[in-house]
């Protein structure tokens, strides 16, 4: 039986519930990385670093390319990148709206003194 496409779309989202495989996926919208770069940004351990790129790696979001000693990974395609963009987006309307909460609670706050 196939999967539903709702269940489909919320195993990938889980996929991406991981707060390294997101900036995994925002620094490889600047291109091909090298694993020693990406450690150098992210500042975790080397396992727990290889650990989720092999989740994104199986997933097929990205691949990896290896150039003697050094492995280089890259987005699979630019619907990834699109998808952060539009994460981004996103996040910057809830929060603005949670600032203009702010704002009217501090205000309704500053009346009632």
């Amino acid at each position: 039986m196939p999967v539903p496409l709702y269940q489909a779309k919320a195993e990938f989202f889980r996929m991406l519930g991981h707060p390294v495989r997101i900036r995994v996926l925002e620094l490889l919208q600047d291109g091909p990385t090298a694993v020693r770069d990406l450690l150098a940004e992210i500042e975790v351990e080397p396992a727990a670093l290889s650990q989720q790129l092999a989740v994104l790696r199986r997933s097929g979001i990205v691949t990896s390319t290896r150039d003697g000693s050094t492995v280089v990974y890259e987005l699979a395609g630019g619907d990834v990148a699109d998808l952060m963009r539009a994460a981004r987006r996103i996040l910057t309307e809830m929060l603005s709206g949670q600032n203009e909460l702010l704002a009217e609670l501090r205000e309704a706050e500053g009346a009632a003194r």
